[in-house]
């Protein structure tokens, strides 16, 4: 299509979302990234974070899990550990993650650091994220 970018969002579970989208927004480990057809091609990592994409007047929201991005002038292809769109993530499940990584890191001598405390990110973001829910 004229005027688009060709998003594709892959996990090792298979496709998460393919479409046709005017914009996207990523959160690339240098930090954050935009979209828009025609880009200069270019490869980077990802880390936990949210990606966005514009369709029309529209803007969607999903969780984004470590990974890579490989773009180019008319596709954005999203290799990610996971990903979720907004409304599907479960809140409760994420503040009950947030809370026992909470919990693990008040015994610091006894746990992972880094694993707790992404752990908490990974919770953190996805609670975030659901918030930008689109109205039902």
């Amino acid at each position: 299509m004229e005027n688009k970018i060709r998003l594709e969002i892959v996990t090792p579970y298979g496709l998460v979302f393919s479409d046709e989208v005017d914009e996207v927004t990523a959160s690339g480990s240098e930090g954050e990234f935009g979209v828009l057809p025609g880009h200069a091609p270019f490869l980077t990592t990802l880390k936990v974070g949210m990606l966005t994409y514009k369709k029309g007047s529209e803007t969607r929201y999903f969780f984004v899990n470590w990974g890579y991005a490989d773009v180019g002038p008319d596709k954005v292809l999203i290799l990610a550990d996971s990903a979720e769109k907004s409304e599907d993530i479960d809140v409760e499940r994420a503040k009950a993650a947030m809370k026992r990584a909470e919990e693990r890191l008040k015994k610091a001598e006894e746990i992972d650091f880094h694993r707790a405390e992404a752990a908490i990110e990974r919770a953190v973001t996805r609670v975030q994220i659901a918030e930008k829910r689109r109205p039902r």
